[in-house]
């Protein structure tokens, strides 16, 4: 095991950011580049080797995370990127994106801090990149069979790479003009740089994946067309259908899904365009959502130049600590404050917005809102709390309602939906249409990224099975499976 006295010795100690004041005028990662080697072996040595290491449970990769702690305590970063990659393929990307549902699990989280299993993980695969660990696997014999990827997201890049190194020859098709998903055009620069998933493509076609963007299956090219010229086809295309906010004055300029201004300021650091066609320069922004998607809407809008920030949230603030009714080993609900969050704005809980208003020539001017809570178990309105506040850009956040069904992908294969309108699934992830398959957000609907790698490498399994009869290939989880909640 690690320190056998490592959590009762040591404290926890996390990755140290940039000054606000600094990194607000760039888009580099937040974090203060090689801080976290210096600390992290003693950090590794907090994890207590329990009888029952609850964090696999948290993660539904089944990441051994026990394991790689003790390697990481002992300095054995090759061993321990070798565990790493055993449950994960792209460690980099969960150990910068994940919220750690792992560390939730903790056993040591139940009366002490959690290890920082998130930041001992980015720190093995980061020295294994810089060391040479990381190296194409390609297969030692092909299959003579054929799959194609729609999506190039965490669950479809997770897919491939399984099916790749199985033997099959995967060609993954993306709709963008870049590989990634929405890690490329939804995760801003700063919290993961664009450099991670690039080596990440390259190893892919070193192993022998092919990919194919701008094309996008149902428009380009017919579904139908699509599964008679492959053996198998995965769908991995995301539940990418903004909720909306059908209120008075939706249609005003300056009020946008997340979606359509986070990919654009994406855009700018790829250098495909100068300055983004909808910037928070000079402008008062509101963010409507409290999750993730907005805190990335908020950290954009500060490096944009923005004069004011507000994050609204329909939903109560949560407590700094957990609830009674979300007892340990499970997610708590907890007020977090992101990277984001530190570099200013105001957050506002509780509150719902009634309708915009806007000047003569149509653009959002101000946002109207009403103080909202519980009575019953209903979300009732309260009298007398109405006010508005400037909002010259406003971005809904508020999640996904599920897979993009316009473009006609749903229709030309004739997939069935399941009651919440995702695509249904049986247990080896098939779809009713023989030989199609479907991982991640797009069976799943919206979840974090450890459930569409988890989903992907799944799929992968049930996919060849069906071209081969059997399969030695992992799946983690079931499609059935949910994440450790009450």
């Amino acid at each position: 095991m690690a320190d056998p006295k490592g959590f009762l010795t040591t404290g926890r100690e996390v990755a140290e950011t940039r000054p606000v004041g600094e990194r607000v005028k760039d888009w580099n990662e937040v974090y203060v580049p090689g801080s976290l080697l210096p600390i992290i072996s003693k950090q590794a040595g907090r994890c207590m080797d329990c009888g029952i290491p609850f964090c696999h449970n948290g993660c539904p990769l089944g990441n051994l995370i026990p394991e790689w702690n003790d390697y990481a305590y002992r300095e054995d970063w090759t061993a321990a990127s070798e565990r790493l990659h055993a449950t994960n393929n792209f460690p980099e990307f969960t150990g910068r994106l994940c919220p750690a549902p792992c560390e939730s699990a903790c056993v040591l989280g139940i009366n002490q801090p959690a290890v920082t299993i998130k930041n001992v993980e980015v720190s093995i695969i980061d020295k294994a990149w810089d060391s040479g660990d990381v190296t194409p696997q390609p297969p030692e014999r092909l299959s003579g069979k054929t799959v194609a990827v729609i999506g190039s997201g965490p669950a479809g890049l997770a897919a491939a790479q399984q099916l790749t190194r199985a033997g099959h020859t995967v060609a993954v098709f993306e709709r963008a003009d870049r590989i990634g998903g929405l890690l490329r055009y939804g995760i801003p620069e700063f919290k993961m740089e664009k450099s991670h998933i690039n080596r990440r493509i390259e190893q892919m076609r070193a192993e022998g994946t092919k990919f194919r963007t701008e094309v996008e299956i149902g428009k380009d090219i017919d579904a139908a067309k699509l599964r008679r010229r492959y053996d198998a086809v995965v769908i991995a295309a995301g539940a990418t259908v903004s909720r909306d906010l059908p209120v008075p004055g939706r249609e005003l300029n300056g009020v946008h899904f997340a979606m359509e201004y986070l990919p654009l300021a994406n855009k700018v650091q790829e250098g495909d365009l100068t300055v983004s066609p909808i910037t928070a320069e000079g402008k008062h922004v509101v963010v409507i959502g409290g999750g993730d998607t907005g805190a990335d809407c908020v950290g954009t809008a500060h490096r944009q130049g923005a004069l004011s920030v507000t994050q609204l949230e329909i939903m109560p603030r949560p407590g700094e600590d957990r609830n009674a009714n979300q007892p340990w080993p499970t997610f708590p609900m907890l007020y977090k404050v992101t990277s984001a969050h530190e570099e200013g704005g105001e957050r506002v809980y509780s509150v719902s917005t009634t309708h915009f208003e806007g000047d003569e020539d149509g653009n959002v001017q101000a946002l109207h809102l009403i103080e909202v809570e519980f009575k019953d178990g209903k979300l009732e309105q309260k009298p007398g709390t109405e006010r508005k506040i400037p909002a010259q850009l406003v971005t809904l956040a508020m999640g996904f309602t599920g897979t993009d069904q316009s473009n006609g992908l749903v229709q030309q294969f004739g997939l069935e939906l399941d009651e919440r309108g995702n695509v249904a699934r049986d247990a080896d992830y098939a779809t009713n249409v023989g030989g199609v398959f479907v991982a991640g957000d797009a069976g799943r609907g919206q979840s974090l990224i450890v459930w569409a790698i988890a989903e992907g490498r799944s799929a992968a399994r049930g996919v060849d099975r069906f071209l081969t009869g059997a399969s030695e290939l992992p799946a983690p989880i079931r499609p059935t499976d949910r994440a450790l909640t009450v």
